[in-house]
This record gives structure tokens, C-alpha cells and sequence, in this order.
């Protein structure tokens, strides 16, 4: 694999699950406290064409050009979760207004043929957190990116060095940083030190990053299986066993937790909401409007995380839905035919998100009608008569983010853009050297990106 871990999302996408496919060979029974497995799948009844749904995505005639509330920007002090906090959902944060870097600094080993820097960086009492293609992590200052200390997790036996250890990731709380590996693994180190606290093996790879509340930690295994772990001993608690699929992305997801409410996303294409002490399940709402006509269709993942905002859960599906679920009853407020492998992000009236074809859509966050909707990719320049068109690949977009009342976001051809909230214009367009697709976070100030190449660059 190249820097560019995808010149296209079907490239992506169709290798990701046929590597993913290969992984489940860890067959085993429910375990756990959190009651039986289900059995129900997808509503395939209900399914319409994704061409015909995606004809049907346009501009609200009523809201276009229509202003809407935003909530002003505010600092953010840290980012402890990959979300920014246990419901994975920050507003409009007040960092890097100039939007130019800073400084870069390495982070360790790049994303290659049979490893990926996957995980998001977190930021926490003055130091950003961050984990490299081979689940190696690294704190570093905050303001200059110096590294403070660095730890190698991987098992120093022969099986525990497998090529397939890659991805995972961390998270932050009062003062202890967890980290989940593909290497089988969840840990506890200081923050300050990077001291080893306690590790818990797992029996399959951890590709998704933690989220810590309620003195637990909760992360999915590649088996669609929800671990939790006492946040204090390491011990493992419940477990939940969603439905598994054999094609899934090779992109992980982390749960949202608001109260004593989690809800997770499964490569089955469905959201699930459980209650934290003990895994009761709440609800079951399955996200997929596609029929099964090819292998993409098959695939169902929820790669982006569930955002939980004003009593709402936002998640987004590769089979082509994007909805707003009732967080209490589990019942779709609406939902949009988006197809995406990205986390949205609601905020004041609207929610933002971007789709697998590199459109950022800005919804109305009660109706789900459209205000706006503009491409991140630019169409090629014309050419001239006679001369052959260049090859052009479209970019594949990360997450975004909303900070100083833009939308951020960068994309695997190495570059960052700012877009107006309120309008979708796009305000400026930065070089980043290398290639990203982890969304980027905002705290103190700053915006942090980490690319494949394997750096650490903040944008002040």
C-alpha cells in the first residue's frame, strides 16, 4: 500500500473487506453479561435503488439561501475522546483562525503495505497524544510538538509482531491514557510518563479507538463484538455481540455514551443503544437503504462514529443512509440518502457531513432537507481540442470538524480546506505535504492533523 492508502473509495472500500473477510477466524460464543446475541439484520424490504436515491439528494427549494442559527465559537481546552467528549459531539470550536501550519513534527512509522495510521490524536492537559502506522504511541507539547515520551506496545513474541497489528487508538481521562491495538490488546498508561499501568489481552484485533466514561472503557473488536473494561483494573465487564459481516471497511468505529446511555455502530449496518452498567439493550435501528445488487452493496458498515446532540444520534452508512435517530425510543427522526464512511457533525440548526463523493451537505438538523450542498472536488480545467484528458482521481475526504464557524476537513491528496458554515463556500485550500485521512481535532487554539505519512501538523 502507497501513502495513498486509496486513490478511490471503491478501491478502498473493496479491498478493505476483502482483507477484513479474512480476519474473522475467531469464531466464538457470546461472552459477557450484556444478554443474548440478536438475530435480526436489516430491514430489506424497504430497500430502493442507490441511484435513485442519490437523484433524489438536492437543495431544499425552501432553505436554500435561508440563514440559520450556528452557535458562536468557543475554546476548547482539550480533546480527550476521538469525538472531543463521550458523546462524540463538540459545536463550533475557537481555534486556528489564520489557518496556516504551524510546525510539523514525526510520529513514528508511516502507513505501508500491511499497516495504517488510523488512529485519531486526542489532546489533554497540554499535550497531544498520538499513535503511529504500527500502534506505537507518543505524547507531544502541545504548542512546539515536541515528543515528551514515546512506548512500544506490540507483544515481543514472534506472533505478536503479525503485519495485520496495525490501527486502534486512544483516549484521555483524568490523567490516564488507554490505548486499544490491533495487536489484541487494551492498555492503561500516566499520561505524564507513559508508564504501563495494566494491559488486557483481547481475542480479536481492536482497529477502532476507546471511548472512557463511566469508570469504563467500551471499544469494538473486528468481530462486531462491544468489549468493556473497568477503567481503574483493566478487567473486563460486559460484552455485546452485534451482528457480524464478513464485508465490512477496515475503518473502526467508537461508541457515543451520553448519561448512562451508549450507543454503538456494527459493519451490519445497524445503531445500537445499550445501557452502560450492564449492556441491556435499549434499541436497534439498522441504517441500510441499498439493494444487494453487487459487492459494494453488501457492504453496510457504519465506519464514522454515532454523535449523540440534543437528545438526537446522528450516524451515516455506506449502504446510503444518513439519519437522525431519537435517542430515547430508538424511532428514525429522518434520514437522507447519504453513503459515507465519516462522522457527522451536528451543530446549532443543522448538521454537516461529508459523502463518499467529496460533497459536504449542510441538513436542516429537525427536517433533514438540504440548505446547501457543495463538492470539495475540483472538476479538471478544460482542455484543449485535439489533447488527451488527464487522468483525474477524485479525493476521498475526511470527518469534519467546525471551527471558527468553518468547516474543516482534509483528504488523501494532501490537502486541508476551510468552508464557510453558513454559506459552503469554500474560504481556502492548504497544502499539507502528505496525505490525510484521519479528521482532524481542535483544542487550545489549534487544529491538529495526523497523516499517512506518519506526522503530527498543527495549523494555527
Amino acid at each position: 500500500m502507497t501513502t495513498r492508502r486509496a486513490v478511490s473509495v471503491l478501491a478502498a472500500i473493496v479491498a478493505a473487506s476483502l482483507a477484513v473477510s479474512a480476519c474473522h477466524t475467531f469464531p466464538r460464543p457470546f461472552a459477557g453479561g450484556g444478554g443474548a446475541p440478536h438475530k435480526r439484520g436489516p430491514d430489506e424490504s424497504n430497500r430502493i435503488s442507490l441511484l435513485e436515491l442519490n437523484d433524489q439528494l438536492r437543495v431544499s427549494d425552501s432553505l436554500r439561501g435561508q440563514d440559520f442559527f450556528l452557535p458562536a465559537p468557543q475554546p476548547q481546552a482539550s480533546w480527550p475522546l476521538p469525538g472531543g467528549t463521550p458523546e462524540q459531539s463538540v459545536e463550533n470550536v475557537d481555534a486556528a483562525p489564520s489557518f496556516q501550519i504551524a510546525w510539523r513534527r514525526p510520529i513514528g512509522e508511516r502507513s505501508a503495505r500491511h499497516s495504517d495510521v488510523e488512529a485519531p490524536p486526542v489532546m489533554a492537559d497540554g499535550k497531544v497524544f498520538v499513535m503511529d502506522a504500527m500502534a506505537d504511541v507518543s505524547a507531544h507539547d502541545a504548542q512546539t510538538g515536541a515528543q515528551l515520551w514515546r512506548v512500544d506496545l506490540r507483544p515481543k513474541d514472534k506472533h505478536g509482531r503479525g503485519r495485520n497489528g496495525f490501527g486502534g487508538g486512544i483516549a484521555f481521562d483524568n490523567g490516564k491514557l488507554y490505548v486499544t491495538s490491533g495487536f489484541r490488546l487494551v492498555a492503561e498508561l500516566d499520561a505524564n510518563t507513559g508508564h504501563l499501568d495494566w494491559m488486557t489481552p483481547t481475542d480479536a484485533p481492536l482497529h477502532a479507538a476507546p471511548t472512557v466514561a463511566n469508570g469504563r472503557v467500551y471499544v469494538v473488536d473486528v468481530d462486531d463484538e462491544l468489549l468493556t473494561f473497568v477503567e481503574t483494573t483493566g478487567v473486563q465487564d460486559w460484552t455485546y455481540q452485534g451482528l457480524t459481516e464478513p464485508a465490512r471497511i477496515l475503518m473502526a468505529s467508537s461508541p457515543a455514551v451520553s448519561n448512562d446511555t451508549l450507543v454503538a455502530s456494527f459493519a451490519s449496518g445497524e445503531v445500537v443503544a445499550l445501557k452502560t452498567d450492564n449492556g441491556t439493550e435499549l434499541w436497534d435501528q439498522p441504517l441500510s437503504r441499498t439493494t444487494r445488487t453487487n459487492a459494494l452493496s453488501e457492504i453496510r458498515d457504519i465506519a464514522g462514529r454515532p454523535v449523540i446532540y440534543k437528545g438526537d444520534v446522528f450516524a451515516i452508512s455506506h449502504a446510503a443512509e444518513m439519519a437522525a435517530i431519537d435517542l430515547r425510543t430508538g424511532t428514525p427522526r429522518w434520514s437522507i440518502p447519504v453513503s459515507g464512511i465519516t462522522t457527522p457533525w451536528p451543530t446549532g440548526d443543522v448538521v454537516y457531513a461529508i459523502d463518499q463523493s467529496g460533497n459536504v451537505i449542510c441538513a436542516s438538523r429537525e427536517t433533514g432537507q438540504l440548505y446547501w450542498m457543495t463538492n470539495l472536488n475540483t472538476p479538471p480545467a478544460p482542455v484543449e481540442k485535439g489533447k488527451k484528458p488527464p487522468k483525474t482521481v477524485n479525493a476521498v475526504w475526511s470527518s469534519p470538524i467546525v471551527a471558527d464557524s468553518r468547516i474543516i476537513a482534509v483528504s488523501d491528496t494532501g490537502e486541508a480546506v476551510a468552508i464557510n458554515a453558513k454559506t459552503g463556500q469554500v474560504q481556502s485550500r492548504l497544502k499539507l505535504g502528505d496525505d490525510a485521512l484521519i479528521g482532524p481535532i481542535a483544542a487550545g487554539g489549534m487544529i491538529y492533523v495526523v497523516t499517512e505519512a506518519a506526522e503530527l501538523i498543527a495549523l494555527r
